[in-house]
């Protein structure tokens, strides 16, 4: 192997292929290995082994940047807890008002479903492994599920890679392309909001999905899909299969140390709805303050997903680069043995032209 090729090898396993953390490539030297040549000169090793090790630093840097980050974003999470609770209370309150009304609301009419439009949530950065592949593979997978079912759809992508994905494919029908810079707010979640909420009621879409990837853990995270609109009175959250979540059922995730190693506790909080005091006199018709709750609590759960988002790309980042770091000292090991045994070779050569030459004279 030159040092050309072992140049090529750290670029692709170490940095490139951090998607996959247990993949080493076939090029790259093995620790013990019969097979690990090198065809450098010492100083081209040395030099070879400082630009690894330089490599693992920045690896580190980044892994710990990640760490922090994710603490960052679950300290958003924990933040907007308090709005989400106040409003799924006065949601469930004004739903047992009206309970025995037959409302009709703009966000919770229901209509056959001839357009969809499918807001797909990725990464504004690369270096984090497989994370937006697999968002956007999820994103194909329900297109051409749309498309066998003879439904139309169009994407609203929001983030720097989805954006340049769909960029490169003309044939898929884009609405909007947004981006996140940084922690998400809740400007960047009435952006979308505001998209979504004017798609629908104008009927120019009969549906709107959000696929983002759920944060489960530090190693993993699941692409979903979730319907946005048509929303439920209550508020509930449901799947494109119809499958509904109590909006009084949340779940907190907190990032902790466990054995010295950094991992993630998720326990579900049970929301207590108190009811509205018998004296309580509404300004407002009751139905009226339900339609304007309903675009707030639409605004939350685009947040929530855009949080939930940027913490399974600052764990698949940190994951990666973890991974990155560990391919960097086995390389840096193999490369410091080659080195030590090239360098053994070259002075026992040395000390045998020495001996040699010696004899040559005493003969």
């Amino acid at each position: 192997m030159s040092c050309s090729h072992l140049s090529t090898a750290w670029s692709s396993s170490a940095l490139a292929s951090s998607a996959s953390s247990t993949r080493r490539r076939s090029s790259a030297p093995r620790s013990g290995g019969s097979g690990f040549v090198v065809r450098c000169s010492l100083r081209e090793l040395r030099s070879r082994i400082d630009s690894v090790r330089n490599t693992q630093k920045i690896t580190e840097a980044m892994k710990l940047v990640a760490a922090a980050k994710v603490r960052r974003a679950q300290e958003a999470v924990v933040s907007s807890r308090p709005f989400s609770e106040a409003l799924v209370e006065v949601l469930y309150n004004m739903n047992q008002e009206i309970q025995t009304e037959d409302i009709d609301l703009p966000l919770t009419r229901t209509r056959p479903v001839k357009k969809v439009a499918l807001v797909v949530l990725t990464g504004e950065r690369g270096l984090c492994g497989s994370f937006n592949n697999n968002v956007l593979k999820k994103a194909d997978t329900r297109m051409e599920e749309l498309k066998q079912l003879g439904i139309e759809y169009t994407v609203i992508s929001v983030g720097k890679k989805g954006n340049a994905y769909f960029m490169r494919r003309p044939y898929i029908p884009l609405e909007r392309e947004l981006e996140v810079n940084g922690v998400p707010t809740v400007k960047d979640s009435q952006a979308i909001c505001d998209l979504v909420y004017s798609l629908f009621v104008s009927e120019e879409v009969d549906k709107v999905e959000l696929l983002y990837s759920k944060f489960v853990s530090l190693v993993r995270s699941d692409p979903i899909i979730q319907t946005l609109l048509p929303m439920s009175p209550k508020g509930e959250i449901c799947d494109v299969n119809g499958v509904c979540v109590d909006a009084t059922e949340d779940e907190l995730f907190r990032l902790t140390t466990k054995e010295g190693k950094l991992t993630v506790e998720r326990e579900k909080v049970k929301i207590e709805t108190q009811p509205f005091s018998p004296v309580v006199q509404f300004e407002q018709d009751p139905v009226q303050i339900l339609d304007a709750l309903l675009p707030l609590y639409l605004n939350s759960q685009i947040l929530r997903a855009l949080q939930e988002s940027l913490a399974s790309e600052l764990a698949a980042r940190m994951s990666a680069m973890s991974s990155a770091t560990d391919n960097a000292i086995e390389l840096r090991k193999n490369l410091s043995i080659a080195y030590n045994r090239q360098r053994q070779a070259k002075i026992t050569g040395e000390i045998l032209e020495i001996v040699a030459g010696a004899d040559a004279l005493a003969g």
